[in-house]
């Protein structure tokens, strides 16, 4: 087992790692920045170093600093968490030409799967089913890009190949706005991602979004931990997620999850990755692979009994995965609901100190937070200060759990968007299970 690692990332994504470093007796090295000396996984973990003031760009962005971190402490290996370096390639090329172990995949992979056009030619050869759409990066030509749109079906999406989280995409409904979107899309990719190549896919109407849970190891093995639902979600950003998906059946996820594992064998896949699809009139179609542990893992991890962080840890280490793909029973139903330091009615962050913290409990509920009474939340970082998921037999009881346990948390002195949460809880669209990507910000009276 690797003997001590670095976790390159902060808040409850941190602490994760650390209790998963703990329970396998890994000594776990916090790097962190000026404005966060005071995060709770800084003072619980073996050592601490700060690597530089509270902007991201000048510390959790900072590949020499976080290397140094690890020569420093004589660690062995680096976890990223999700966000900040998790998926990038010269960051996990850097840490393995420093001498350590990137607890990830390899950083070939990363690049084919970071770059959305050859993550999509890559999946497509490898079985998986992709939407129509332009299958390479759109070129200068404006006939034979209408052209293309018109045998394609408009509407369509113009994404950027270097995007992700929701940013570099723009929806066409007509003809005559194609060209211009197209240019517009462009430059903001080229700004956003220092690449500015685009490519144009079917835009669907009223799709779910469907994602499914990898494992593999270096000897060869694959196995999938089924699926999630992530279709409750804002400007392309989760709030809710669950497992398994409502509405997909046995035999739809024994099919699916073996196409992932077999794209996984081809590519040469190792360690966690999520497989994300839009689903829609039953059919499953890719959108992108992400090479990281995924905010939402606790509700695979609910429904399966598998610990996605010390598979990871395991893998890095070279052991073969602790299941066989026979090993993997989904047992009830699982939520998880965001909780983000925000105006739940005009989503504008709300940092501060926290005056007050009461964590929930009861059967089934199980919190990841950083943040404690007297914790102040940096104006810095992405909002979210904790996830609570609540577990039970059924997706009803699921609920119910949720609710209760929303009821009872108590966050004092800032604003939570816990009564968002709540809403969309008791919501019979949602209730029902109905939900689509579009459900949420309908809901809200939002421009989709």
């Amino acid at each position: 087992m690797l003997g001590k690692v670095v976790i390159a990332n902060r808040g409850e994504i941190a602490l994760r790692i650390l209790r998963a470093c703990r329970e396998l007796g890994i000594s776990a090295v916090a790097v962190h920045s000026e404005a966060d000396r005071d995060l709770k996984h800084v003072r619980l973990a073996d050592e601490s170093v700060c690597i530089g003031p509270a902007s991201s760009r000048d510390s959790y962005l900072n590949i020499p600093a976080i290397i140094s971190a690890a020569e420093v402490t004589d660690a062995v290996a680096i976890h990223p968490g999700y966000g900040f370096l998790s998926e990038n390639a010269d960051f996990c090329e850097k840490v393995i030409q420093s001498g350590f172990i990137f607890i990830g995949p390899k950083p070939d992979t990363i690049r084919l799967m970071g770059d959305k056009v050859s993550a999509i030619n890559a999946m497509r050869a490898a079985g998986i089913p992709c939407l129509p759409g332009s299958n390479g990066a759109l070129g200068d030509d404006g006939e034979e890009i209408i052209k293309l749109g018109r045998k394609i079906g408009f509407p369509v999406i113009i994404k950027a190949a270097g995007g992700g989280g929701g940013r570099g995409m723009r929806v066409v409904h007509t003809e005559a706005a194609l060209l211009n979107a197209i240019e517009m899309t462009r430059a903001e990719a080229g700004a956003a991602f220092g690449n500015s190549m685009v490519y144009m896919e079917k835009f669907l109407e009223n799709p779910r979004h469907i994602e499914f849970q990898v494992l593999a190891d270096s000897h060869g093995n694959c196995i999938h931990l089924g699926e999630r639902d992530c279709s409750t979600q804002r400007r392309h950003q989760k709030v809710i997620e669950e497992a398994p998906a409502p509405g997909i059946t046995e035999e739809q996820r024994r099919m699916m999850g073996q196409r992932c594992v077999d794209a996984c064998k081809e590519i040469g896949y190792l360690g966690a990755g999520t497989f994300e699809f839009l689903y829609q009139d039953g059919e499953f179609y890719f959108i992108e692979m992400n090479t990281r542990v995924q905010v939402e893992h606790p509700v695979t991890e609910m429904v399966t009994g598998v610990d996605i962080v010390k598979e990871q840890l395991r893998i890095a280490a070279g052991e073969k995965l602790s299941y066989t793909q026979e090993d993997i029973v989904m047992r009830g139903h699982a939520m998880e609901c965001r909780i983000n330091a925000e105006d739940p009615d005009t989503f504008m962050p709300s940092p501060g100190l926290i005056e007050l913290f009461h964590m929930p409990g009861g059967p089934g509920i199980r919190v990841e937070t950083h943040i404690y009474s007297g914790y102040r939340v940096p104006p810095y970082y992405d909002s979210m200060i904790g996830k609570v998921i609540a577990h039970g037999e059924t997706r009803e009881s699921a609920i119910a759990r949720m609710r209760t346990a929303l009821t009872e948390m108590v966050v004092d002195g800032i604003k939570v968007n816990i009564p968002l949460l709540l809403n969309i809880l008791h919501d019979g669209a949602f209730e029902a299970g109905s939900q689509n990507i579009h459900y949420l910000e309908t809901k809200l009276g939002l421009k989709h």
